[in-house]
């Protein structure tokens, strides 16, 4: 299984960055925002034919949350632009349950 950890830590000057890291050969970049995630996680994914299977969401404990809910804004304007683009939803609906 591909599987990256994606790890948001404080940057110690007021901000953050993501440290994403590929568990199958320990390799690791640091992300200074979403855009350079994005284009990280596409180029580590290459390496196995773009598949991932998981990303592990982590954060510091230190974290502010300020920074979880800028973080949090930033993906949710980066997926809805990219479910315009395709047309079509890339997160699964959750179900109300019975």
């Amino acid at each position: 299984m591909v599987i990256f950890e994606a790890t948001i830590k404080n940057d110690n000057v007021g901000g953050w960055f993501i440290e994403l890291r590929d568990t199958t050969d320990g390799r690791v970049e640091i992300c200074k925002d979403i855009d350079e995630f994005e284009e990280k996680i596409e180029a580590m994914g290459d390496d196995y034919g773009g598949h991932i299977d998981e990303v592990r969401w982590l954060k510091d404990d230190d974290l502010h949350p300020a920074a979880m809910d800028e973080i949090r804004a930033l993906m949710a304007e980066k997926r809805a632009k990219i479910e315009e683009e395709r047309g079509d939803f890339i997160t699964p609906v959750a179900t109300p349950k019975e």
